[in-house]
């Protein structure tokens, strides 16, 4: 049997000590703010990354160096694995996947780059996921494909506290902003596959709790055979952007909603985060895939 490692990036949430626990390797992702590059959870924690955005820093996500990607993988090489499994966040969101997918042709074959369409916490399902069928036994090139086939199997919704991040990035007007700050208005935005969309919009983040646990409910009961409390076969997950107190709160909602789900929170990856600000919060669910990670097992 072929002794297979798992990559995943800082994109899927998962620090790197996290990664080191699970046996997972951990690539952190490169945050230029101010036009000094720093890594992900490497020489910048997430507090000092929303200090820079108080402070109105021009801050820009980037893709890992090419010598960054092979250097891990060499070192994988040199600790005995025999294939890499690689998973980026989705290609429709960044072109990291593409550039991975490039550098695997310098490896014969061993090097199995998976155009997964997730990012945050449905990355991380993905990634646990692979470790698990790894360890089962599966080749590199049978849970990449096994990843592909279920890629599409979740869902993230995010509602946002300020559209002064959107306003900045120049994908709303600051007309637009300002009439949303004025009436309270909270757009919740979904990302499913390659593309983070808009969703939806309504007042309070009451409602916007409401909306988001409503959509999670009716993608399980019309795209994944529906929420069975004594036999779960979705994952409920959360992420947020520098509100943990507020995240643990909706998660009494969440648990409400979903009896007996085994509820993952993280914080929402940087490359998300610069662009939709602090005060964020996300609700996303995860079809549970055949061989990998078994509610009994999960954390």
């Amino acid at each position: 049997m072929k002794k297979v490692a798992i990559v995943t990036d800082t994109n899927s949430g998962m620090t790197i000590a996290e990664g080191e626990k699970k046996g997972i390797f951990v690539l952190p992702m490169p945050v230029i703010i101010n036009d000094k590059e720093y890594l992900d959870n490497v020489n910048l924690t997430h507090d000092e990354f929303y200090n820079f955005l108080d402070q109105d820093a021009a801050v820009h996500t980037s893709q890992p160096a090419a010598g960054d990607v092979m250097e891990l993988w060499d070192k994988i090489f040199d600790e005995g694995y025999d294939e890499i499994v690689h998973i980026p966040m989705s290609s429709g969101l960044s072109g990291s996947c593409a550039n991975a997918s490039v550098y695997a042709n310098e490896y014969d074959g061993k090097v199995f780059v998976v155009n997964n369409q997730r990012i945050s916490v449905t990355l991380r399902q993905s990634a646990v996921d692979a470790k698990a069928l790894a360890d089962a036994g599966r080749s590199a090139e049978e849970i990449k494909n096994i990843l592909e086939e279920t890629k599409f199997d979740s869902s993230i919704y995010i509602t946002l506290d300020t559209l002064e991040y959107l306003k900045k990035g120049g994908r709303i007007t600051p007309a637009a902003a300002a009439f949303a700050k004025i009436l309270n208005l909270k757009p919740i935005l979904q990302i499913q596959g390659e593309k983070l969309d808009a969703f939806s919009k309504c007042r309070g983040i009451k409602q916007a709790k409401s909306i988001m646990i409503k959509a999670v409910k009716n993608d399980i009961d019309t795209r994944f055979g529906g929420y069975d409390p004594e036999n779960p076969n979705v994952w409920i997950q959360m992420a947020y952007s520098q509100n943990r107190e507020a995240a643990e709160e909706f998660a009494k909602d969440v648990r409400e909603a979903f009896p007996n789900c085994k509820l993952h929170i993280d914080p929402l990856p940087l490359s998300i985060a610069c662009h939709i600000g602090p005060g964020s919060l996300a609700l996303a669910c995860s079809k549970v895939v055949p061989g990998g990670v078994s509610y009994a097992d999960a954390d």
